[in-house]
């Protein structure tokens, strides 16, 4: 069986999504400020209300942060498991990781950004758990199609012809 490692010929939409996402996130990374004063403020006085009362004084800038770049690589995770298939869900992952890490790189020559390890984990974590989402979302059908495959090589042995020389073999194998 072929198995084609890029699946973009197969699932243009899906290439198509994942690649305004990826620009999505690097529109979010790697541009001088992402977003403007008013989301600043926003955020700002945000958890400004937050820290005010008991119950939510845990939310904070840096679990926000942190969340956030959690959230921002899950779907990373999954539109990469996604495109390369279940049997390379390793390289997923890996492109996660590689992601990450240049993203990272190039915060260093940005007067505006600072790369952070935090950072690293973060997204790593969020691709990870975005891998895993999609196999558990593709556990079913894969299932699925290793039987039907299975039912077929099974069919295909049982049409091929028998030769005295095959039941000979099966006797002494």
């Amino acid at each position: 069986m072929r198995h084609d490692v890029l699946m973009l010929h197969r699932h243009p939409f899906l290439g198509l999504i994942t690649a305004v996402y990826l620009g999505f996130v690097g529109w979010m990374t790697l541009t001088p400020h992402p977003y403007g004063a008013d989301v600043s403020t926003w955020l700002t006085r945000t958890l400004k209300f937050f820290a005010r009362h008991d119950a939510t004084d845990w939310i904070t800038y840096t679990r926000v942060e942190i969340g956030s770049n959690v959230l921002m690589f899950v779907p990373v995770g999954l539109f990469f498991l996604l495109l390369f298939g279940r049997k390379l869900w390793w390289l997923s992952i890996l492109l996660c990781i590689a992601m990450t890490v240049g993203i990272e790189t190039a915060q260093i020559f940005m007067p505006t950004r600072f790369p952070q390890v935090s950072d690293l984990l973060a997204n790593t974590s969020g691709g990870v758990i975005g891998v895993v989402f999609g196999l558990i979302l593709t556990w079913s059908k894969a299932r699925h199609l290793r039987e039907l495959e299975r039912v077929r090589r099974e069919a295909q042995d049982a049409a091929r012809p028998r030769h005295d020389s095959d039941a000979v073999l099966q006797l002494h194998g």
